[in-house]
């Protein structure tokens, strides 16, 4: 499997793109503000978008990726995440005073867009490409992402807080290659981190300290304002991992 990073920043800015990472070509973790620098030709060929949680910066392009290529494609896109993060798209989102619901255009037994639950634990299988959620800790329903190709596995946490549930999942990993874990703030601003549960370095690296598999560890969903600080936090902390900030255009064989 390929995952080509369109956006990993927790804001935007200076060319910056929000979460969202292409596999294969057809799969998206997520539909951030990257989503929009892809073609149409590409757009029309993603059939599968896995979402973490409902807040904007992860979902942003969503709508318009459905609203631009609906009509080329022959067959719905389908959206997976928990039921509690498909209910609040659904109530909040695609709602007709937001965005069309598109799960009835143009007719409800030919929509443009499905939703599909998942449930922690439970796999999709994408013709022999697996993907299961996995827990996080955030201020809305929320998970992370394991993908395994069965040559390798990568693990994206999506937006969480400290999380012992994530590492007994990750760790019971036995082809771990990769792990995506956040690092929104710095820790001047621990209070803010600890309030919308997100990590910063200092947790970052505890949390580390959890993992007992080898793999890189790559650092995303820094805000853009604090970035060059937690890059050089990052830099600076001792951990027993291959440690990286998470670029933008990057690409993740596994």
């Amino acid at each position: 499997m390929e995952l080509l990073v369109l956006g990993c920043s927790g804001g935007i800015g200076a060319s910056l793109r929000t979460t969202s990472l292409l596999v294969d070509g057809d799969i998206l973790i997520d539909a951030g503000t990257g989503v929009g620098d892809l073609s149409v030709e590409a757009l029309s060929r993603i059939d599968h978008v896995f979402i973490t949680h409902s807040h904007l910066d992860h979902v942003a392009c969503l709508p318009f990726l459905v609203d631009t290529v609906g009509a080329l494609r022959t067959r719905p896109i389908t959206v997976y995440g928990l039921p509690e993060v498909l209910a609040l798209l659904q109530v909040h989102l695609f709602n007709w005073k937001l965005w069309p619901d598109f799960t009835r255009i143009p007719t409800r037994e030919k929509p443009f867009m499905r939703y599909q639950p998942v449930r922690l634990g439970e796999q999709v299988d994408l013709g022999g490409r697996y993907i299961r959620p996995v827990p996080a800790h955030h201020v809305v329903p929320a998970v992370g992402y394991h993908l395994d190709s069965g040559a390798g596995s990568l693990v994206f946490t999506g937006d969480t807080t400290i999380n012992e549930a994530l590492w007994e999942a990750v760790n019971a990993i036995e082809n771990l290659r990769y792990l995506i874990i956040e690092t929104a703030f710095p820790d001047h601003e621990l209070a803010l981190a600890h309030a919308s549960k997100h990590l910063c370095p200092q947790w970052l690296a505890n949390e580390l300290s959890k993992l007992k598999r080898p793999a890189e560890v790559l650092a995303t969903h820094l805000k853009p304002s604090a970035r060059q600080r937690i890059i050089d936090q990052v830099a600076q902390l001792s951990v027993a991992h291959p440690l990286r900030i998470l670029e933008q255009g990057q690409r993740l064989h596994f």
